[in-house]
């Protein structure tokens, strides 16, 4: 009726190269129980981690292994590379980006050891998750092989 009452939809793009797949099959109750919030997992193919929206850089945990990035439309995502990671304690990982950082969608965050972390770590499994205190009614899904900055969420 009137478009102001209309819901925006946010898009939410890939933070890296590789295999977009369920949360379910994520080995890690945390997230394939959506206890953190809804998204989607990537099995990835390449080492650098990137901005999946638009925003600023509001936490990247001290072992460098997941970081979360909040717009300014009531958006945060977190990306959380590999599984167990955080017990490397940052071995593996290099921060790019900043707390603080204004970021654009493609910005390196992280680069990563892949062949370190597979080999020390649970799983090189990331998943890309919608916080619970994001405003979300519903989360269409994208599941295919995608570059870093293809579109794999749309948010409404």
């Amino acid at each position: 009726m009137f478009g102001f009452m209309k819901r925006k939809t946010r898009d939410v793009f890939s933070p890296v190269d590789g295999q977009i797949v369920t949360l379910e099959r994520v080995d890690d109750e945390v997230f394939s129980q959506k206890m953190v919030g809804d998204g989607v997992a990537v099995m990835p193919v390449s080492n650098q981690f990137t901005a999946p929206i638009d925003g600023v850089v509001t936490k990247i945990f001290s072992t460098n292994h997941a970081y979360s990035i909040k717009s300014d439309k009531d958006l945060e995502v977190m990306v959380h590379i590999g599984l167990e990671t955080v017990a490397l304690n940052g071995e593996g990982f290099n921060r790019i980006a900043k707390e603080g950082d204004a970021v654009k969608v493609g910005d390196v965050i992280i680069e990563a050891d892949l062949a370190y972390i597979k080999e020390h770590a649970k799983d090189i499994i990331t998943p890309i998750i919608v916080s619970d205190e994001s405003d979300v009614k519903e989360i269409e899904k994208k599941y295919a092989i995608v570059k870093e900055g293809d579109k794999i969420m749309e948010v409404k």
